[in-house]
């Protein structure tokens, strides 16, 4: 399951985590809609790899979406201790959410 992410969160735990994931998305996104259950089934297989969090640009991950660059929502971003090492943008099926996740984490 994700966690809602609030822009405090960044300092407080993905910078000290080894691994996070960050979806960022809008309320008004569908694309966003569709990847969120997606984002949940993964975080639940890989709890215990990374940290999984979901950051609504236009409310609590205001800051920390705009500070990443994000310009396109669903952005998905892999941070290991808040270094980002790789992002990938848009709504993709579940296979190649797993395939960009196993990359990464």
């Amino acid at each position: 399951m994700l966690i809602d992410f609030k822009d405090e969160d960044f300092e407080s735990k993905i910078k000290s985590e080894d691994v996070s994931v960050i979806q960022f998305s809008a309320a008004w996104c569908g694309p966003c809609k569709t990847l969120k259950p997606i984002m949940d089934k993964l975080a639940d297989e890989y709890k215990d790899k990374a940290g999984f969090y979901y950051a609504d640009i236009e409310d609590g991950g205001i800051n920390t979406g705009s500070a990443a660059g994000v310009r396109g929502v669903p952005t998905v971003i892999i941070y290991k201790k808040g270094v980002e090492v790789d992002r990938k943008v848009g709504g993709v099926p579940e296979s190649n959410m797993k395939e960009f996740l196993e990359k990464n984490i």
